[in-house]
Order: structure tokens, then C-alpha cells, then sequence
């Protein structure tokens, strides 16, 4: 058998010095050498795609939330279009069962040409 060493040092790790990240080393895209951003790859490109769908998501309701109301607009105005035409429509069916009724008694209605005036003193 072997002689045991006593003096046993435990297995050491070595120690990674830290660089110094200036400005430059970021700009110059070394970071992206590092080894969590290599290894992360997958993950970053994922989280990145889905922040260009959340965008592009963002957009289209934004863009449909004005087409929303531009319709919204336009059917406010089409009712009170369709409103004041029915009104209209109201009192000329009126005029004209007023004017049915009083053919069948036998009286002529005869229309006046231009509108009247009530003249006040």
C-alpha cells in the first residue's frame, strides 16, 4: 500500500479575475464572447422574437383601436343622419294622410307656393 499524504489539499478552482468592462468593451461587442451570453444564446434570441411579436402586436391594436373609433364616429353621424331623415319622412306621411282624408270628404287642398310668414308688431 501506498503512504497516505496528510497533507491533503483540497482541490482548488481557479480563481477567474475579473476584467474590467469599460464603455469600449461593450461597444466593441466583446461581450457578446462571453460565456453566458454563448450558452444563453438560444434563450436571448427567444426572449428577443418576442419582444418584436409584442411590438408588432402593440401596433396592430393600436392601429385598430383608431380604425375602431373612426368607425364609431361614423356611426354616430349615420344615425343622426338616418334620424332627421325619419323625422322628415314622419311628417311628410302626415301631410299626405291629411291631404288623403280630405279628398275623400270632398275638400281641395290647395298648396301654397312660398312659406308663410306671421308678422308681429
Amino acid at each position: 500500500m501506498e503512504p497516505e499524504n496528510d497533507n491533503k489539499e483540497p482541490d482548488k478552482k481557479p480563481v477567474k479575475k475579473k476584467k474590467k468592462r469599460s464603455p469600449f468593451y461593450f461597444l466593441q461587442g466583446k461581450i457578446l464572447t462571453e460565456d453566458f451570453i454563448v450558452k444563453q444564446s438560444n434563450l436571448l434570441f427567444l426572449i428577443f422574437c418576442l419582444i418584436l411579436l409584442f411590438i408588432s402586436n402593440r401596433y396592430y391594436c393600436s392601429k385598430k383601436m383608431t380604425e375602431m373609433d373612426k368607425l364609431q364616429k361614423e356611426l354616430i353621424y349615420l344615425g343622426k343622419v338616418q334620424e332627421s331623415l325619419t323625422s322628415r319622412l314622419t311628417e311628410l306621411s302626415w301631410q299626405l294622410k291629411i291631404e288623403e282624408s280630405l279628398k275623400e270628404k270632398g275638400i281641395e287642398l290647395i298648396k301654397a307656393d312660398t312659406t308663410v310668414f306671421q308678422i308681429r308688431k
